[in-house]
């Protein structure tokens, strides 16, 4: 038996190989430290305190814990505190890789709580697809004001705003910085089954998560050296520019997971995000139904982060090329569904009509049209500072933005201005255009992944996907236009102005990411 104080109280359980973390999750039922990356010690979703240091739990062996004491955030210290300030800032959207973000910045000196350069090298460790790490940082430096602050926010309007940005419905309150955004596996029964992919794409049912891992034989994902590749040509033609894209993966920090009862419903996948479009159309929950109803137990379905890269959908790479005129043609890889190429085809009319649309057939991964502004952000960029016109964007649901670039006090600074009918909610508002402008930089500057001759990706961990992280990324700052229109998304519109921007200042290359390209030649 392996004996540990766990927030206080002592708990012994049984020494079977399991790591801290399903120990925590599955055994003890202290659900605040996540799995992103189950499990490759890479996110930061699953850090707690072990005698008082930042530690992750996935990839330590609960047996190195016996004699120690353990700490979550459900016995930290001024949790409310740290989960007001959050919420206050922003710095929490779907909410899975804040309760380990908060573990690593209250185990922070109080000098260095308080030093933004001390809080991004902290957040070295950690990875967060929505936020865009500013909102993060004044979370922790301006943590004791914003948390004293009178909070009078209309947290449905909140909500809404919130569901408008991510596509499907979220919760917003400071519980949601700690983990309890209503995430499917954590709301999954006690002694469920727990069902994997296995060998040849069939689903292995155990016990437990281990034995499930085991069963299914699982083996660590890795790193490739490989290097990538842009699968799709420019079309022939004299063209004012050209752009190639590669693979980029969506990269959500919540791996795919459903579970369901015998002869019920099954948990959506979707629990508090739609990670901008990536689960959308994911197996998960029709899995888990079939499964419970065939072994009359409930089961959990989980994917692992390799199986979420070698089976999720992605965002296409393109060919591209354009005339002053803005007309020109686009090609992209063809999606697997009529729908689908229909969707993106339409979006992209509406936001050039002069642009031609081309799908072609490319060995890869999914391709997917639910993924944030597929095909019309690009392009809204091929045609952007065409005849020395501004980088306002229009998205087809009518909102507008523009960004710049620019550099302040020897810093690059990202500066956006964005009208998107009523605001609804400043701080979400605000979140998710920060958010949108870091993983548009990404994508222009840095994010790719590699994929085989055959189409099989070959990046499985989630630092290889060349995600932007806290000391990389420029200071972004959000304007909020006033409007008395309607709500409407308005962080995609965000999305397609700083990619444009970035594109131009880097002086138009044509491929991206740019310093992967860079790299080539």
């Amino acid at each position: 038996m392996i004996e540990f104080e766990l927030n206080g109280e002592n708990v012994a359980v049984r020494d079977d190989g399991a790591s801290l973390l399903e120990v925590l999750r599955d055994r003890l039922r202290v659900l605040s430290p996540k799995d992103g990356c189950s499990p490759q010690g890479q996110c930061g979703c699953c850090t707690v305190w072990i005698d008082g240091k930042a530690r992750v739990a996935c990839v330590t062996p609960v047996k190195r814990v016996h004699g120690r004491s353990v700490t979550t955030v459900e016995g930290l210290p001024e949790a409310d505190s740290w989960a007001e300030s959050f919420c206050a800032a922003g710095a929490s959207q779907c909410g899975f890789c804040t309760p380990g973000i908060v573990m690593r910045l209250a185990a922070l000196p109080e000098q260095s709580q308080v030093d933004a350069s001390a809080v991004d090298k902290a957040l070295v460790a950690h990875l967060c697809r929505c936020t865009g790490w500013k909102s993060v940082v004044d979370a922790c430096v301006d943590r004791r004001e914003l948390a004293a602050g009178t909070d009078s926010r209309d947290y449905a309007a909140a909500s809404k705003r919130a569901e408008l940005e991510g596509g499907d419905p979220q919760a917003v309150g400071p519980e949601v910085a700690l983990g309890q955004g209503g995430f499917a596996d954590d709301l999954a029964p006690e002694g469920a089954l727990v069902a994997m992919l296995g060998e040849g794409g069939t689903w292995v049912v155990a016990e437990t998560l281990s034995g499930a891992r085991i069963a299914a034989g699982k083996i660590q994902g890795r790193r490739t050296t490989a290097s990538i590749t842009w699968p799709i040509e420019p079309p022939p033609g004299e063209w004012v520019r050209t752009l190639q894209t590669t693979w980029v993966e969506p990269a959500y920090l919540e791996p795919d997971a459903a579970w369901c009862e015998p002869g019920g419903d099954p948990v959506s996948p979707l629990g508090n995000g739609g990670a901008f479009g990536g689960k959308r159309d994911s197996r998960v929950a029709e899995v888990a139904r079939q499964l419970a109803d065939t072994h009359g137990r409930p089961v959990r379905v989980i994917m692992t982060r390799e199986d979420t890269v070698r089976l999720g959908p992605k965002r296409s790479p393109i060919g591209a090329g354009i005339r002053a005129d803005g007309s020109g043609i686009i090609r992209l890889a063809r999606p697997g569904s009529d729908s689908a190429v229909d969707h993106i085809r339409k979006t992209i009319k509406a936001a050039a009509p002069l642009l031609e649309v081309e799908f072609v057939d490319v060995a890869g991964p999914p391709i997917s049209g639910s993924l944030r502004a597929v095909g019309w952000a690009e392009a809204l960029i091929l045609l952007s500072g065409l005849n020395g016109s501004t980088d306002r964007v229009a998205a087809p649901n009518g909102a507008t933005a523009e960004a710049s670039i620019s550099e302040q006090s020897g810093e690059d600074v990202v500066s956006v201005s964005v009208r998107c009918g009523e605001i609804l909610d400043e701080v979400v508002l605000r979140s998710y255009c920060i958010g949108a402008a870091h993983m548009a930089l990404g994508w222009v500057r840095s994010e790719a992944l590699a994929v085989d001759i055959d189409g099989t990706p070959l990046d499985l961990t989630i630092r290889s996907f060349g995600i932007l992280r806290a000391p990389e990324t420029p200071r972004i700052e959000i304007t909020l236009e006033p409007d008395e229109g309607a709500p409407l998304n308005g962080s995609d519109a965000v999305f397609a102005a700083v990619a444009a921007a970035a594109w131009r200042v880097d002086g138009y290359p044509p491929r991206w990411p740019a310093t992967a390209a860079a790299n080539e030649f």
